[in-house]
């Protein structure tokens, strides 16, 4: 099977909350079209027409970009797709003009975000929640 990537499709609210879940076992926390609508701009990746691999491009208006929401519907994992959806972000977030790409990930991803080509910087995090 053939899994093809696109720039900005603008998936269905339908589509996402399928995928989001069978990767975070949950529906998307928020509605996602109004957060692509301010994102710099999403990769998503489709076998046929399926809905498998998503990423999304956040930034702050200026030159920082963030990677986001990387997830891959789980049968379809092992394949290269999300590595191949976070190179097209980092093409897409080059040409669009950001000199910046970050991302923040759990420790279990480090070598996946490594191999993509992050290297590790020191950071602070506040949960809000707590």
């Amino acid at each position: 099977m053939t899994v093809a990537f696109r720039a900005d499709p603008f998936p269905t609210n339908a589509e996402l909350d399928a995928l989001w879940r069978c990767a975070w076992g949950a529906p998307p926390s928020s509605g996602m079209e109004n957060v692509l609508k301010r994102s710099l701009g999403h990769i998503c990746a489709y076998a046929d027409d399926r809905l498998v691999g998503f990423v999304n491009v956040a930034w702050d208006g200026g030159v920082h970009a963030f990677i986001l929401d990387t997830c891959v519907d789980p049968a379809f994992r092992r394949r290269g797709i999300a590595t191949q959806l976070v190179r097209q972000a980092t093409k897409l977030a080059r040409e669009r003009g950001a000199h910046w790409l970050h991302v923040d990930f759990e420790p279990h991803l480090e070598a996946f975000y490594r191999r993509c080509g992050f290297r590790p910087t020191g950071a602070g995090l506040i949960d809000l929640r707590a």
